[in-house]
């Protein structure tokens, strides 16, 4: 009933047939860049950058170094060369939409940060959190 060279054929088209991915990757995303909202004005508070501080300690800062300097022992292992955050010309011509579709869609290695773990006012406090990282800190008088 069943002719053996269309069911040999039939196998043959299945196992080799591109599957469709079950998820994107933060390669695609960054292949496929989608476009950030508008700058938004968000206006830090205390409580906004300690909220910053704490998602970049525990997404960013293995990679990209509680200083934002790049240099981290997992960084060099998985071969990136990050930029020097702490170095003012480093994000001087970047904008923050790029750096917001960056964080949000991941680039090559560096994998996306979801909507669900952090809403697009976080990211931008996170934005904010980076730049002041360039800035040079004043000491107390007297110390």
């Amino acid at each position: 009933m069943f002719n053996p060279m269309m069911l040999v054929t039939a196998l043959i088209l299945f196992i080799f047939a591109p599957s469709p991915a079950l998820r994107p990757t933060a390669q695609d995303a960054a292949q496929t860049p989608t476009t950030a909202p508008t700058h938004k004005a968000v206006k830090p508070t205390a409580e906004s950058q300690a909220k910053a501080k704490k998602l970049y300690e525990v997404d960013c800062a293995m990679c990209h170094g509680d200083n934002g300097n790049g240099k981290t022992d997992l960084a060099s292992g998985m071969g990136l060369k990050l930029g020097d955050w702490s170095n003012p010309s480093t994000l001087a011509g970047v904008t923050d939409e790029t750096l917001f579709a960056t964080i949000r869609n991941g680039k090559d290695k560096m994998p996306s940060e979801a909507e669900g773990r952090a809403k697009d006012d976080d990211v931008w406090n996170i934005i904010i959190y980076i730049r002041k990282m360039s800035q040079p800190t004043t000491a107390a008088p007297g110390k």
